[in-house]
């Protein structure tokens, strides 16, 4: 394997700054990867879009990011993983691997929770689309999935909403919910909600595993670059983070996900 192949950057897109949760914990795990990030804040919340539009967002990003040579593209939306994987993949062929948010999800189930029920939140898109239902059936290791759509809350985060008593009165109404009755664990299925995994924590009193996706899917892309020979062995250079619509509340809440401050690229889908 070339140097040069592991030195390429990991490309990373979602429908705004949810998927810089999943961006952050990846840092944590490999340190010395540089990453491109979009986030399509244009277009977004991406869960109450059609899947053609949702397609038709994730080629489009898809093209900048092979531009950028590319390495791996991981979709780190929820939404876009549900409705464009495939599409992406074959779209992007040999020129970059790509991966998605689901699947590890769905193979950490199978491994922790054989015989249980599971709940999931997530936008409309994903829990409309049956994905994560289909996929854990298809583990064949009777767990029982129950979904419920909780749109209000990736819009609530993006605002700034967390950690105070609008977003507690949300969650609880979502979470009261009976078709999240006697779970045992629960998939954030949404890169948002890791930012109100404490909140959902509390609610639970430490009766249900609450799933933050973000570590889960970090853990993958770490164990996928090693096993394909692609990580980075020196660090390679900044970070790049593109946006295609460029708002101030939006640089203000990037560095709430990431953590850090961060130089935020306008760079328009369609001109």
């Amino acid at each position: 394997m070339s140097l040069e192949k592991r030195d390429r950057p990991i490309g990373i897109f979602d429908s705004g700054i949810g998927g810089l949760t999943v961006a952050q914990a990846i840092i944590n795990v490999l340190p010395n990867e540089r990453l491109i990030y979009f986030g399509d804040t244009a277009h977004l919340p991406y869960g109450d879009k059609s899947t053609a539009a949702i397609q038709a967002y994730a080629v489009k990003i898809c093209d900048l990011l092979i531009r950028q040579q590319c390495k791996v593209i991981l979709i780190a939306c929820n939404s876009a993983s549900a409705a464009a994987y495939e599409l992406v993949k074959e779209y992007v062929g040999s020129k970059a691997k790509v991966l998605n948010v689901i699947d590890p999800i769905v193979n950490y189930i199978g491994e922790a929770y054989t015989g249980k029920t599971v709940g999931l939140i997530g936008t409309k898109q994903t829990v409309n689309s049956n994905v994560y239902r289909k996929k854990v059936d298809e583990l064949d290791q009777n767990i029982q999935l129950q979904s419920l759509a909780t749109p209000l809350l990736a819009a609530m985060i993006e605002e700034g909403f967390f950690n105070d008593s609008i977003s507690e009165s949300v969650i609880h109404a979502y979470l009261s919910d009976p078709h999240l009755h006697d779970i045992e664990a629960l998939i954030l299925g949404c890169t948002h909600y890791p930012l109100i995994k404490k909140q959902i924590e509390k609610y639970y009193e430490g009766n249900v595993d609450v799933l933050d996706a973000s570590q889960i899917v970090a853990q993958h892309v770490k164990e996928y670059l090693e096993l394909h020979n692609l990580a980075a062995e020196q660090p390679s250079g900044d970070h790049t983070f593109y946006v295609s619509d460029f708002t101030r509340s939006f640089e203000e809440s990037t560095r709430i996900f990431f953590k850090r401050q961060v130089n935020l690229e306008h760079y328009p889908l369609w001109e």
